[in-house]
């Protein structure tokens, strides 16, 4: 009989639920952690020189510039119509715009208060003296079109100065300061042939 009781305790003891718990307990099932979206790669974008700035080159698709830096700051902004867009890619530096002509990115300006500067070192604010030295007899100076003197144009193409009146090469490459009222660097093209232009796309 006692060896009976013995066995019957130990199964009772052995089936008991305090026998099959675990003896802390038990940490919730691991959710997965969802992958953040990588961000875009930074790109450096301080130098600008005829043929673009950083990764971004004249003559580049729009879909490869917006790639890079980004698309308009202001989707709900009007677009100017025609084949001629200009805009500020929401990755650049401040006061940077792109103008692209046929879908192919044409010219890079500087206005407002960018910091960045030319491969020359020239920014907002220098003086044409500055320009016209460091450009030596490779620049040539025009009357600006809106603006009595000081205000003028500096334009400086690569491979020197161009006979034509109008530079219509598409593969010319180029840059202009255009010199404001105060005297002053007021705004900076780069580009192809769109750098003529005085006023937007025209």
């Amino acid at each position: 009989m006692k060896r009976i009781a013995l066995l019957a305790a130990l199964a009772f003891a052995a089936c008991s639920p305090a026998a099959n718990e675990p003896s802390g307990p038990v940490p919730p099932p691991t959710e997965p952690t969802p992958s953040a979206e990588a961000p875009a790669p930074a790109v450096t974008l301080d130098v600008l020189t005829a043929d673009g700035i950083g990764p971004v080159k004249i003559g580049m698709t729009k879909d490869e510039v917006v790639a890079a830096i980004g698309d308009t700051r202001n989707p709900d902004a009007a677009q100017i119509p025609g084949d001629c867009i200009e805009f500020q890619p929401s990755r650049a530096p401040d006061g940077l715009w792109v103008m692209f002509e046929s879908g192919k990115l044409t010219r890079i300006t500087l206005s407002d208060l960018s910091t960045v500067k030319t491969d020359k070192g020239f920014g907002l604010g220098d003086t044409p003296d500055a320009v016209k030295t460091a450009y030596g007899a490779d620049a040539k100076a025009t009357p600006h079109k809106y603006q009595d003197k000081p205000a003028e144009y500096i334009t400086w193409w690569q491979g020197g100065p161009r006979a034509e009146p109008y530079v219509e090469d598409d593969a010319a490459r180029g840059i202009v300061y255009e010199i404001d009222g105060t005297g002053k660097v007021g705004a900076i093209h780069a580009g192809g042939p769109s750098i003529q232009y005085v006023e937007g796309c025209a």
